[in-house]
């Protein structure tokens, strides 16, 4: 997927772990953890806006693009 969730850089930076994120947000531990591996289709915006507010960041420092590479070209 083009889209990478970065989250972990964050928590790093921020020395929080996964299950204290969650609580602070408000979302399940399993659920931080579907988007924090890239494997959610969709994120709400209340929830992005809540990770920056916890993590104290952008959007951008949790979100980005990143171009598909295609086999044979």
């Amino acid at each position: 997927m083009p889209i990478v969730v970065d989250i972990d850089v964050m928590l790093a930076k921020r020395k929080m772990s996964v299950g204290e994120l969650a609580d602070r947000v408000g979302i399940t531990p399993a659920n931080l953890a579907v988007l924090k591996n890239g494997r959610a289709k969709a994120v709400r915006f209340t929830t992005l806006a809540a990770l920056c507010e916890v993590l104290q960041c952008q959007p951008g420092d949790l979100l980005r693009w990143e171009a598909e590479h295609t086999a044979g070209g």
